[in-house]
């Protein structure tokens, strides 16, 4: 009795050849053109920027108390227009805009991805051929 689940066991001449992997490799999601192309790294890179950015900015916050923490402990104010305090103010002011700076173009590169993404999401295949992706009752019921 042949149970199909179970897995066969393949010998020298029914073995697959080497060309099925390239064979069942284009029965997937067909290739995206022009921008649709680029949309889900970009989103990606986008993301993986703001995240990265965001980290960044709470580790300068960090920084910037634990300094005022540490000037303000001898009777001082981070406030005050000493030199010394205007020095400790500014100490991380370049990486805190720079940090600014990217969050907005991380956060505007992976707006545009999903934009785009989802923009083409039901875009037909470019060389019209049936991917699948409509299944009515029939198909379903195996009738």
């Amino acid at each position: 009795m042949d149970d199909s689940g179970t897995a066969k066991s393949f010998t020298d001449e029914s073995y697959p050849e080497d060309g099925a992997a390239d064979r069942d490799a284009g029965g997937g999601r067909p290739a995206r053109q022009g921008l649709a192309r680029y949309a889900r790294p970009a989103l990606i890179a986008g993301g993986v920027i703001a995240v990265v950015c965001v980290a960044l900015l709470v580790i300068i916050f960090l920084l910037d108390s634990f300094n005022a923490t540490v000037y303000s402990v001898g009777g001082k104010a981070v406030t005050d227009a000493t030199d010394e305090a205007k020095a400790i103010r500014e100490s991380y002011a370049a990486v805190r805009i720079g940090g600014i700076v990217f969050l907005a173009l991380g956060t505007a590169l992976a707006a545009a991805g999903a934009l785009v993404l989802y923009r083409h999401r039901n875009e037909p295949d470019p060389d019209g051929a049936d991917n699948g992706e409509d299944v009515d009752f029939e198909d379903l019921g195996g009738r």
